[in-house]
Formats: C-alpha cells, structure tokens, sequence
C-alpha cells in the first residue's frame, strides 16, 4: 500500500502505534545536496505494511515523526545510522527505542557487517530483486514494482527481527547486542559539530599548526555545504583541504597552486575565506592547536605480534559466533602490543572474558598459536 494523503498517514500510524514493534526503512536521494531528500518511509508490523510518500503534493509526516520517538513501540531497522540520520535531520528528535538487525547478526554469528540481502536470504529463504537497488527514488510516480520491492524491505525485515531476537535470547547475548546498539542512541552521532569535522581529514605526518589550520578551513567547507546545499566535496574535496592545511597559503596564488582548486576559486569569494580561515589557523596560540596523535614507535617484532593476535581474533570469535570488528579493529590490536594493558573497548566486559584476556597472555608468552589455529598453554620455566 502507497499512502499519498495525509489522513491516511495519520490514521496508518495511530493504528501501527499500538504495536510493540515495527520495522521501519527509509529511501532518500542526496547525491546533489547536502541534506538528504526524504523520498519514501516504508513501515511494518507483523500485520500490516505501507509506503509513505513524503513527496506527495501537501503530505503531512508529522504523525510518521511522532511514531519515531514514541517510546512505547520499538523501532526496528537494518544498519541504522543512514535511516536514524535523515530523521534526525527532518526534525531535530532522535528515533528511540531501536533495534538494528545488523549488529544483532553480528552478534549473532553472522559476520562482519551482513547486508541485509543476505540476512533475508538466509533467515527468510527468500533472494531479493535488486533490480531497485540503484533507483532514483525521487522520480515520480512510481512503479508498483518499486513499491512492492520497498515495502518488502520492511516485511522482511520482521521476520529477520524476530529470528535473530529469539537466538539473541537462546545464547543470552541479548546484553552484548544492546551494548553494541548504544552508541546508534548518542545524539552526537547525528548532529554534527562543524568545529569537530577536521578528525574525518587525513593529513600526513600532521603538526599542531597544521591541524589548527585544517580545522578552520574544515568548519568553513561544512558550514558552506550546508548553507549553500550542495555535497562537501562540491564546495572542496579532502584532499585540498589536506594540502591546504600542510601548506597554508596565505595569497590567491599560492591557494590556486593547490590541487583540485582552480583560478575562479582562489581569487573569487571562496579564496578569500579559506585564505581568512588559514590566517586565523596561523595566528591561533600554540597551546590552542590540536595534538596529533602520538603513535608509539613500534617494538621489534610489532608486526608479527598484531599478525598472532589477528588470529587469536579469528579463531575465538570463530569459537564463539561473533564477528571480529565487533571485538577488536586494527588500532586495538596495535594497542595491545605495544601499551602493557590499554583502556579499550576489548578489555572490557564480555569481549575480555572471549578474547581480551587470552590476547594478554598471548602477549606475555603464556599462550602460544599452534599451526593448526589451537591454542596451548605455556608453563613458564
């Protein structure tokens, strides 16, 4: 059912609101702005399930709004953060409660990161058309194919849910999956501090000055994009901010010597703020700059440490049926070889008591790898 008038979305939501779930996809376009065009909300429950047209002429979507942050119906989505994004930008109001399916696979002996394609195939038995993967959600009118296949997305979606709550429950990781769920309720997540953006850079071999300048000129990009509506790398892409910041023109010359910037914008109106936001990064005090992170110089036999726990990694999640990003990345690893016990996320609680302790003694020698990927105990002598 597509649902193009605004009674009919109040009177689908106040029904769907007596759930106790509901399973909730969103379609956007953003590929020419910066802030994502709403273009169909898909909604079920075990009952019932629509399409709603945030397009069409005069529709009213508060009542779809005020479904997202009712706290009495559970919302459940696939890789949330896109979907709980472009509501958060509609309304300012953070969806709650939420269940994502993917970390719940991920949990739950699913691998890294399973698209939702594959969690339908193998839990619902049904492959999905991708015909409609790539499509232009924002032309109208659409198909009934395009319909059909986005509100399959959010039927699917229940019984995926529903399989993946019960073994959630059967192997008592319900705790784990809502642990690793908490960080999608974090406002911070959504609403994006244009003075913070500056971390999402890389910059080669950074100094403090360095940093202080690709932080201004970061917070005029953002700042432009969105008042001006158009994608970040429209208005600079990284990579000239990198440069721009390692370098720090200060003359619509020596800007338009970066690359990917072109003469019109090193003397037209953008030159002169990012040449203005360059001034303020180089007048700044020093003790206002930003550190770089100060990576410790590897130990001798670094590499091949990180390589033994890399398996360790594999083969306890393996044991355990859990993804092994849910657990320790790269930058974790390297810190359990080089700092004696490091305030990290693996360390922690259950991902400690499946791996942490074991990386550990592997580290101290009290464990050793076997070549066929066992683990043996080593008595010190």
């Amino acid at each position: 059912m597509l649902i193009t008038k605004s009674a009919d979305v109040a009177d689908f939501c106040n029904e769907v609101s007596k759930a106790e779930y509901i399973a909730v996809d969103t379609e956007f376009v953003r590929e020419k702005t910066y802030w994502p065009i709403l273009c169909l909300v898909q909604i079920a429950t075990p009952d019932r399930a629509a399409a709603i047209d945030p397009l069409a002429n005069g529709i009213d979507l508060q009542p779809v709004y005020d479904l997202m942050t009712n706290t009495s119906v559970l919302k459940v989505f696939h890789s949330a953060v896109q979907d709980m994004q472009v509501i958060f930008n509609a309304t300012g109001r953070m969806v709650a409660p939420i269940f994502d399916t993917q970390i719940a696979a991920m949990v739950s002996g699913y691998g890294d990161q399973p698209a939702y394609a594959t969690l339908v195939e193998r839990i619902v038995g049904v492959k999905i058309d991708k015909r409609s993967q790539m499509t232009d959600w924002s032309r109208r009118p659409l198909t009934d194919h395009q319909v059909e296949y986005a509100i399959g997305d959010v039927t699917h979606l229940i019984h995926v849910y529903n399989t993946l709550t019960t073994k959630l429950d059967k192997s008592g990781r319900s705790n784990w999956a809502q642990e690793e769920m908490g960080h999608l309720r974090d406002p911070n997540m959504y609403d994006l501090d244009p003075r913070d953006l500056w971390r999402r850079v890389r910059l080669r071999r950074p100094t403090r000055r360095a940093l202080a300048v690709l932080r201004e000129i970061t917070e005029w990009r953002e700042v432009n994009a969105r008042g001006r509506n158009i994608p970040r790398g429209w208005v600079c892409r990284d990579e000239a901010l990198a440069e721009i910041a390692l370098n720090a023109p200060q003359t619509p010359a020596a800007l338009e010597r970066v690359r990917g910037i072109n003469q019109r914008f090193a003397h037209g109106r953008d030159g002169r703020a990012v040449l203005e936001a360059v001034k303020v990064g180089l007048e700044l005090p020093e003790e206002q700059c930003p550190d770089p992170e100060k990576a410790r110089p590897p130990l001798k036999g670094h590499e091949t440490l990180v390589a033994l726990l890399q398996a360790l990694l594999k083969l306890r999640c393996d044991e355990n049926g859990i993804a092994a990003q849910l657990v320790a990345n790269r930058k974790e690893l390297d810190r359990i070889a080089t700092e004696d016990e490091p305030d990290i996320r693996t360390l922690a609680g259950w991902r400690r008591e499946i791996y942490g302790n074991d990386a550990l003694a592997l580290k101290r020698g009290e464990i050793a790898l076997t070549a066929d990927g066992m683990t043996v105990r080593v008595v010190p002598t």
